[in-house]
């Protein structure tokens, strides 16, 4: 995926998730956050974070705030929207899937996909991960209801006989593994264990990440040719 026009800011504060404050060419602006994570080890004072204009030019927020620079790491991508959407023309990009539907209802939650491969039912939840420490990146950074009711309707429907899968997408380069980050949400790790457990298969997308751009770019198990 990529965004329209993309700028280079300082971080200031965030008042509440939903919006921070930066400065741009001496000015200070309101900017509307895209992830209501806490990512308190990524906006740091004067971290360097990238802007994308918002479409709606009538919007109280001109600028959307999608990734920022850390220190030993890079640029790491924390627009929340933007898993779903990499992951959407990831799939839509492998030859052995001949169907797609996103947001599909399965028992009491909606599963981020629905996809065919042939004669196999696929149902895929998405997590976007932007929480690193040492080298290795952890979830999620806060706890997570919504998520453990996920991961217990992914363990129900493969139970049920679909082909399973709970995708990681890491939103930085250099990392390729992902665990349950117990300490913040002991009951997503435990979900997490009983899905493996139950044979829902966990990928870990690897991706590249521009100022203005997210892709996936790591091969997965999901079919054999993905472009």
């Amino acid at each position: 995926m990529k965004y329209k026009k993309t700028i280079q800011a300082k971080f200031i504060d965030r008042p509440n998730r939903f919006i921070g404050h930066v400065e741009v060419d001496g000015k200070v602006e309101t900017v509307h956050v895209k992830n209501t994570g806490r990512c308190r080890e990524l906006l740091l004072l004067d971290a360097t974070v990238i802007l994308a204009m918002a479409d709606n030019p009538n919007r109280k927020t001109k600028y959307d705030l999608i990734a920022v620079y850390k220190e030993g790491v890079g640029l790491i991508n924390m627009d929340s929207q933007a898993p779903n959407v990499v992951v959407g023309e990831y799939l839509a990009g492998c030859d052995e899937i001949t169907f797609i539907k996103p947001e599909y209802k399965y028992g009491d939650s909606r599963i981020d996909f629905y996809f065919e491969k042939g004669d196999t039912k696929c149902l895929m939840e998405v997590k976007g991960v932007t929480l690193e420490r040492d080298g290795i990146c952890y979830f999620p950074d806060a706890p997570t209801e919504r998520g453990v009711k996920h991961i217990r309707e992914l363990i129900k429907a493969k139970g049920d006989g679909y082909e399973v899968y709970l995708a990681f997408v890491i939103q930085m380069e250099g990392v390729t593994e992902v665990f349950p980050n117990e300490e913040m949400h002991p009951e997503f790790a435990v979900a997490y264990n009983e899905a493996v457990a139950a044979g829902v298969k966990v990928v870990n997308f690897q991706c590249g990440v521009r100022e203005d751009e997210l892709w996936i770019k790591s091969k997965s198990a999901i079919a054999d040719k993905c472009s």
